[in-house]
């Protein structure tokens, strides 16, 4: 009697088990499937047309940057090439800090008089 019960008890923990990493793996492709992969400027700039409309994320240190009351465009330099972001909701960094983007990719921009042939439009921030 005692044996059945160890028996139960061990097929239950398995089950367990099973769909407790079952559930984590699920969980965690969603997860991954759901972020961009950082690409590199480089690549962005040798095939703007690719990546016209979809969303990228970018990483790198701020070069140049301007605008006022929260929007504004900074460039930024991740060592295989430069970029324009374009920032309406989370402000201009400074020069020479370093930020993570994610945004979408466009083409023929203009801003405080300025005209970009290709930009990002931030979406979200990684400081």
């Amino acid at each position: 009697m005692i044996f059945n019960f160890v028996v139960r008890e061990d097929r239950v923990f398995r089950l367990h088990r099973t769909l407790s990493l079952t559930l984590l793996l699920i969980a965690g492709s969603l997860i991954l499937t759901a972020c961009p992969t950082r690409t590199s400027i480089e690549r962005i700039n040798r095939d703007p047309g690719r990546y016209v409309g979809r969303e990228v994320a970018i990483a790198g240190h701020v070069t140049t940057s301007f605008g006022a009351l929260g929007t504004g465009v900074f460039e930024i330099d991740d060592g295989t090439g430069r970029m324009w972001v374009f920032s309406e909701r989370y402000g201009v960094p400074g020069n020479g800090a370093q930020v993570g983007v994610r945004g979408r990719i466009e083409q023929g921009f203009s801003f405080g008089g300025r005209s970009f042939a290709t930009i990002m439009r931030e979406t979200e921030r990684r400081h």
